[in-house]
């Protein structure tokens, strides 16, 4: 049962948007609570004010998302300072994450994400089917900056935890909520536990989520950017004694959404055909292979608390995805740019934990294991090129990695604290890389007759890479209202094999006279180095102050990252036949050099009065900024020029900003609550090179919630309503012109698309909790 409080501190942190950001540690297990006017939290194995706590994570509560409409995780980033998170170019439910301008938006196989992505635990090592729904959520908590000495994977950009509900271990719990609103949306949750005796109880969810599209295809007829996924999670959970608990669970989607194609931003070159009004409509014509996403995995958590000092943790998982998608890239019914894809992952990690709390010293030590596949396929037509003419792409990498983490505070007075922590890792990464050209057409992945008259890249080969990367942390308490903290922390992710690179195209790079800018033959040593990247490294320094008092908190936070071997991946056309059409593509990613980031973050939230119109009612206001100024240093290109004057960091607008006012009163046998939002976001650009015609300006998104909830907390009504003023925004696009005159450089029609954010929606939700 779900209670609705509204005293001064709990209203703060129950009312509120999830934008409250409730500061609390990354490997934090238990939600925190309320305890007189002070929140507290057990997240380093000891209760403590989050005052205590010296990191920039921020922590929400499953009901608080859902009681503001948010539909997946993607909402969260309306609210974070310097986060973005968006649903992947031409998917449904690939995730591209980004924090303080670190992260990833290339979902193919060989590439590593920048901010990890967790389900109670355990690591997703690709982003698809990490567009996660909010449903059976305990808490999402989203760490910002390097991590790595406290659990899991080293991510270098930051995290996102999902935490789900615990089974209540006493009484039989039964939860269910309809969302019904505009255009078709109508969602059934459900989800309940029982307990089976003393020390056994099994619970589960199921979500079925559809809504039509905000747009049509309208050479098929078909909706586009619909909506139609089936969720389920099921659970069981064994607590023999005191100290020790097992838990066995298994969660599944299946996304039978349509394709989701993409609006063309300018008219075909070839055929003319002209840019459509609705920016969610489509006459994109490709239509195999069948669009389908199916995600599942399972896991088993083993916990002993040996005594009030130890305790041992063990996570073991398996998880595996299949997604085929039609990307059409050109969005026009002929064969331009089509590129048909398959996806499928597989993984294994295991995890171990030793957990100590004592009276001056607390930390936690561990060992982490993944063994994962990534396996892509993708064709791409280049019909109006040559008919037929198909370039494909197979790709098939295997990730084995370990690592030793530690991660330890000592109270060295009862101000002054210290905190280190270390990550050794080793990475393994082998690939294949198959690239192939075809005439008549797709190839047998996609039911097509094409047959292949080239090989262009047939690559093979691994690469190894180890990393010890540092954190240090000072904190100092002078009174129990202020918290002054100094941060550095190190972040690693691991080099790779560029998936799309023909290894037939590598120049002389090494200047040994064998290459093809000199003689047209191929050198294994100059492939090796055009196929592969090397790992980043992320330097990060964070001065904070965190203050509370009975009505007011906040949080405020300067940081500092060198930002080294920077990633960039790409994809250019190319002359195979020297006719001045490029006829085919390849991958060019490089450690394109240096970047400097630096900003700044402040989050706070204030109790403004109560008891003002009536008794017993409250007001109260949060709000988070984040400024972030980025730069290269030095930026390579693939002709070895630097330009980092002419680059910036992608993804990542310069300011982001949002305020929230909560106003809750007694009424009708209950509470109601009324929030608004407003969410504002700085320019951004889709890639590194600036492009006004596909980037996306600063904009501002209004939300609003009608919230009711009975006294005994069985019932809640609400009412919301998301992007109000109806803003037209950009999220990711494809860019195959010339930025300066518009000309195709892959295809003849030209291909420059967007994806936009969802427009104006209206939402009535009923629930009834047991």
């Amino acid at each position: 049962m779900k209670t609705r409080l509204v005293t001064k501190a709990s209203l703060l942190a129950s009312t509120l948007l999830p934008a409250m950001l409730v500061t609390v540690p990354a490997q934090a297990q238990d939600e925190p609570s309320v305890i007189g006017d002070t929140i507290t939290v057990t997240a380093r194995r000891r209760e403590e004010s989050l005052q205590d706590v010296p990191l920039s994570v921020s922590a929400f509560t499953g009901d608080q998302l859902e009681d503001l409409g948010a539909p997946d995780i993607t909402g969260l980033a309306e609210v974070l300072p310097n986060v973005t998170l968006e649903v992947s170019r031409g998917t449904n439910s690939t995730l591209s994450a980004f924090i303080r301008g670190v992260g990833q938006q290339d979902p193919v196989a060989g590439f590593e994400a920048g901010v990890g992505i967790y389900i109670d635990d355990v690591y997703l090592n690709r982003p698809q089917g990490a567009v996660l729904d909010i449903f059976d959520v305990e808490r999402i908590e989203v760490l910002r900056g390097p991590q790595g000495t406290l659990y899991g994977r080293n991510t270098i950009g930051g995290a996102v935890k999902f935490v789900t509900r615990r089974l209540d271990a006493e009484n039989p719990t039964f939860n269910a909520r309809i969302n019904y609103g505009e255009y078709g949306q109508f969602d059934q949750i459900v989800s309940g536990s029982v307990p089976l005796g003393d020390y056994f109880r099994v619970g589960g969810a199921v979500a079925n989520l559809t809504r039509d599209g905000f747009g049509e295809n309208l050479l098929t007829g078909e909706d586009n950017y619909n909506k139609d996924v089936l969720g389920l999670r099921v659970s069981a959970e064994f607590e023999p004694t005191d100290n020790l608990f097992f838990r066995v669970s298994y969660d599944r989607t299946e996304d039978d959404s349509n394709p989701r194609h993409g609006h063309r931003l300018i008219p075909g070159v070839l055929s003319g055909a002209p840019v459509l009004d609705n920016v969610f409509d489509s006459r994109a014509g490709l239509s195999v292979p069948e669009q389908s996403v199916e995600a599942e995995g399972y896991s088993v958590l083993a916990e002993w608390t040996i005594n009030e000092n130890w305790t041992v943790k063990n996570i073991f998982a398996e998880r595996e995805d299949d997604t085929s998608s039609p990307i059409d890239f050109d969005s026009l019914p002929s064969g331009d740019l089509d590129v048909p894809v398959i996806y499928t992952n597989e993984q294994l990690t295991e995890e171990f934990q030793v957990l100590y709390t004592g009276e001056k010293l607390a930390g936690v030590m561990g060992f982490f294991y993944m063994d994962a596949n990534a396996f892509n396929v993708f064709d791409v037509l280049l019909d109006n090129v040559l008919p037929g003419l198909n370039a494909q792409t197979f790709g098939d990498v295997d990730t084995e990695t370990w690592s030793l983490f530690a991660n330890f505070t000592y109270d060295m007075t009862d101000e002054l604290s210290l905190t280190l922590g270390g990550r050794y890792t080793e990475d393994e990464r082998t690939s294949r890389v198959l690239r192939r050209t075809y005439l008549g057409g797709f190839s047998e992945f996609f039911g097509g007759t094409g047959a292949v008259i080239a090989t262009t890249s047939d690559f093979n080969d691994s690469n190894s890479w180890d990393d010890f990367s540092p954190t240090v942390s000072l904190a100092w308490q002078p009174d129990a209202a202020n918290n002054y903290y100094v941060t550095f922390s190190q972040g690693f992710k691991g080099g790779g094999f560029d998936p799309r690179a023909q290894s037939t195209a590598a120049p002389d790079l090494d200047g040994d006279g064998v290459g093809l800018t000199t003689n047209g033959t191929t050198d294994p040593d100059d492939v090796f180095e055009f196929m592969s990247f090397d790992p980043e490294q992320v330097d990060s320094y964070e001065i904070g102050w965190k203050y509370a008092s009975s009505n007011y908190q906040h949080s405020l936070a300067l940081f500092h990252m060198d930002y080294q071997d920077v990633q960039v991946p790409g994809s250019v056309g190319i002359d195979t036949d020297g006719d001045g059409v490029s006829d085919s593509f390849t991958g060019v990613t490089t450690n394109a050099g240096a970047a400097t980031i630096r900003g700044i973050e402040y989050e706070g939230l204030a109790q403004l009065g109560d008891d003002l119109f009536n008794d017993g009612d409250s007001l109260s206001m949060n709000w988070a900024i984040g400024i972030l100024d980025g730069e290269y240093d030095e930026f390579i290109n693939a002709f070895g020029v630097d330009v980092s004057e002419d680059v910036v960091i992608q993804n990542t607008p310069d300011y982001t900003a949002s305020v929230q006012l909560s106003y809750v009163t007694p009424a009708f046998g209950g509470d109601i609550a009324f929030n608004n939002t407003l969410s504002l976001r700085g320019d951004s650009s889709q890639f590194e090179f600036p492009f006004p015609e596909l980037d996306q300006s600063s904009y501002a998104l209004w939300n609003a919630s009608l919230l009711w909830e009975s006294t005994d907390g069985h019932w809640e009504l609400g009412l919301h309503g998301r992007n109000l003023t109806d803003q037209e925004y950009r999220v990711s696009g494809y860019d195959f012109v010339n930025n300066d005159t518009l000309a195709p450089e892959l295809g003849l029609e030209g291909t420059l698309t967007a994806f936009y954010g969802a427009p104006r929606t209206v939402t009535a939700t009923v629930a009834w909790r047991y």
